[in-house]
């Protein structure tokens, strides 16, 4: 699998490997203490519970959409990256590892919420 070499590249690898069905792929671009927020208002923490999501919501194969992304605002190993979509928008923070790749450790998949 491809790795983030910039903060931008975590959402287009969102996109590639969430219309693969590769829930692996998908836990792999973030941390291992990650925080994910969830439609219901709960949180996933940590690789093992944004696995287990992933797991379930890819398991009815849905089809995931590219949309315009905001250039990352970066300060040294941290980045803030965001994507409008019709109806929302997200927002990550992402962080260097020190093999100068990137994954996220919060994620914020609706700003909006609905």
């Amino acid at each position: 699998m491809e790795r983030p070499a910039q903060p931008e590249d975590l959402g287009r690898l969102f996109i590639e490997q969430a219309n693969a069905g590769d829930a692996d792929a998908l836990t792999d671009l973030y941390e291992e203490d990650a925080v994910l927020a969830l439609a219901d208002g709960t949180t996933a923490i940590g690789k093992a519970e944004i696995h287990e999501f992933y797991t379930r919501l890819l398991a009815d194969r849905p089809t995931f959409t590219a949309a315009p992304q905001r250039p990352a605002l970066c300060n040294g190993d941290w980045a803030l990256t965001s994507t409008k979509f019709p109806g929302g928008a997200t927002a990550e923070v992402a962080h260097r590892q020190p093999d100068g790749t990137w994954r996220w450790i919060l994620d914020q998949p609706n700003v909006l919420g609905e």
